[in-house]
């Protein structure tokens, strides 16, 4: 009997642990259920009030876009009803590089200027070479005043007229020397690029000579053996001037050696002669024209230096360095207008043009063409 008991009372517990822990088991699935449940309400809550918040700046936002749109047309109606009523003339703010003031408008009007002066100070030059030889010692050594803006010199000479005069001179000479530095540079930088690896070697070696040699004692010793004066200022400045702008020529066409219509070209039987002249050389107008206008001031310089050194034009022409060389021996008198305005006049001339050049050389770069 006790047995059966004990095993009753055991049997009892047994049944008790079971209910006890399947009523844990049921409790802890509730609570997990319920939180869940609460979870996902909570999820959803937030999805919900995240949609109404997107949706509400974006409601927002297209107000102000509206309402923006909206001044601007009332802005600009009124704008246009103003220009009417003034005189028929519509005032409309434009910018951006298609309408507004740009770099390329600011190279083209420095063209203009450049042209402008050029043409100017070239033909008033040339009209006024005899007067500015005409001496008349009764008003020599003159400070600048109305009736001569620049003064006189030691001769009574005017120096505004032989200011003139010598930039005309200068100005013809970086012409003619620009020009022929840059038929130099075309056709060395293709023949070296064209004509294979021997021509190539000795155009490089003979740009690496020239290069070499400091710039001012070469282009002494051309114009000394030339005879100096004018033709002895032009072979020198030409002959010392080509050599940057034949290695930029030299690089281009040998890129346009490697593009693909050249090569079409070369397996159609052209020769080498009618490729560079047909295919090349129009690629290369901008390079050289960039180089032309780049060197345009350097020769201006140059001339006047050796000129101004002793080597260059003669004592009797009314040069920028004939009147800078004379000007030297009278500066420590007090007379500093016979250096001053020339000076000015040739170091706004350089400087005028060098900008002009690599503005434009800018502009052409692809790079920089949107400007």
């Amino acid at each position: 009997m006790r047995r059966l008991t004990e095993r009753e009372g055991a049997g009892r517990r047994r049944t008790a642990r079971l209910d006890n822990v399947e009523g844990k088991r049921a409790a802890g699935l509730d609570d997990v259920g319920g939180k869940r449940a609460a979870g996902l309400d909570n999820v959803e809550g937030k999805r919900a009030a995240g949609l109404d918040d997107v949706e509400g700046k974006r409601a927002a936002r297209l107000d102000d876009v509206k309402g923006k749109r909206t001044a601007e047309a009332d802005g600009a109606g009124m704008n246009v009803m103003k220009g009417a009523g003034a005189g028929g003339q519509a005032s409309q703010a434009v910018t951006g590089p298609q309408g507004g003031w740009n770099q390329r408008k600011t190279m083209l009007l420095l063209m203009a200027l450049s042209v402008v002066l050029l043409a100017a100070v070239t033909v008033a030059g040339q009209a006024l070479e005899q007067q500015a030889l005409v001496t008349d010692f009764s008003r020599k050594n003159l400070p600048p005043s109305l009736a001569y803006p620049f003064g006189t010199d030691f001769m009574g000479r005017d120096m505004f007229v032989r200011t003139v005069t010598g930039l005309s001179m200068s100005i013809r000479i970086g012409l003619l020397t620009a020009a022929v530095s840059a038929a130099i540079a075309c056709v060395m930088g293709l023949l070296a690029a064209t004509m294979g690896r021997f021509v190539d070697g000795l155009i490089i070696g003979l740009i690496d000579l020239v290069l070499g040699i400091p710039h001012i004692l070469l282009l002494v010793l051309i114009s000394f053996a030339m005879g100096k004066g004018f033709w002895g200022v032009v072979v020198g400045i030409s002959l010392t001037h080509w050599t940057s702008l034949a290695r930029l020529i030299r690089a281009e066409v040998l890129q346009l050696k490697a593009s693909q219509y050249i090569r079409i070209a070369e397996k159609l039987g052209e020769g080498r002669l009618r490729i560079a002249l047909r295919h090349m050389v129009p690629h290369l107008l901008p390079q050289l024209f960039v180089g032309l206008v780049l060197m345009f001031p350097h020769a201006i310089l140059h001339e006047a230096s050796i000129t101004f050194l002793g080597f260059g034009l003669s004592p009797e022409q009314p040069a920028i360095g004939v009147i800078l060389s004379e000007s030297m021996k009278y500066l420590a008198m007090g007379r500093w207008w016979l250096a001053l305005f020339p000076g000015l006049f040739l170091v706004f001339v350089v400087v005028l043009f060098h900008y002009t050049g690599d503005t434009l050389g800018r502009l052409l770069d692809p790079g920089h063409a949107h400007q």
